[in-house]
């Protein structure tokens, strides 16, 4: 028996969401969004083998992973202040949050410090919603060039966070275009409520949290 129905039934409907598709499941990947957890929620996912989690802040990531790193794929998939980027740099594998050139700048002068570099992914607010972080669809290109050019970062990907109270389809739609004519092949889209969606529309990489840990720590139903 599985440590973790919960994961098995995520990633049955993964895959049957890419089938549904006419793809690849190996194509997508499972971003299990651990921000706010207790390890106790944590711990039977990871046993039943699940290696990709994601956080929020650089804070509580160093608190709840320092020292179970081995083997794990760290994602920092909320707002980076730029203050944090050398402990970022040097706890997290990919950072999906990159959406501005201030923190652009910081992100290659802690690469230079360390002698490594998360593999980074442009926020862009499809919905252009003033609270919401992110890169405006309109300058997604330029900001592109910008840090791939002068900055010398590489850019895995893109990822972003639909409005909650539109349809989610347009916005991995607008997502899917801005990173194929910038020639990006990896979306990081879809959460707990539309990841089926988000599959649909391409991406490869989903980040749910509560459909598989329950909100936070309760048991996921």
């Amino acid at each position: 028996m599985s440590a973790s129905p919960a994961l098995d039934a995520i990633l049955a409907r993964i895959a049957a969401a890419a089938q549904a598709a006419g793809r690849d499941p190996s194509d997508v990947s499972l971003t299990a969004v651990s921000k706010q957890q207790p390890w106790e929620a944590i711990e039977p996912v990871l046993a039943a083998g699940q290696k990709v989690f994601g956080e929020n802040r650089v804070q509580e990531a160093a608190g709840r992973w320092t020292g179970r790193r081995q083997g794990l794929e760290l994602r920092l998939i909320g707002p980076l202040q730029t203050n944090k980027t050398r402990e970022a740099v040097a706890l997290f594998d990919v950072i999906e949050t990159l959406d501005r050139e201030k923190l652009a700048q910081a992100l290659r002068a802690a690469a230079d410090l360390a002698g490594r570099l998360p593999r980074l992914y442009v926020q862009v607010n499809t919905g252009e919603e003033p609270q919401k972080a992110g890169v405006a669809p309109l300058e997604a290109d330029a900001f592109l060039d910008q840090v791939r050019g002068r900055l010398g970062l590489l850019v895995e990907g893109l990822m972003c966070i639909p409005p909650a109270d539109e349809p989610p389809g347009p916005h991995f739609a607008l997502l899917a275009k801005i990173a194929a004519r910038n020639g990006l092949d990896r979306l990081s889209m879809g959460m707990s409520g539309d990841f089926e969606t988000a599959i649909a529309f391409g991406a490869t990489s989903v980040r749910v949290g509560s459909a598989l840990f329950g909100d936070r720590g309760a048991p996921a139903v």
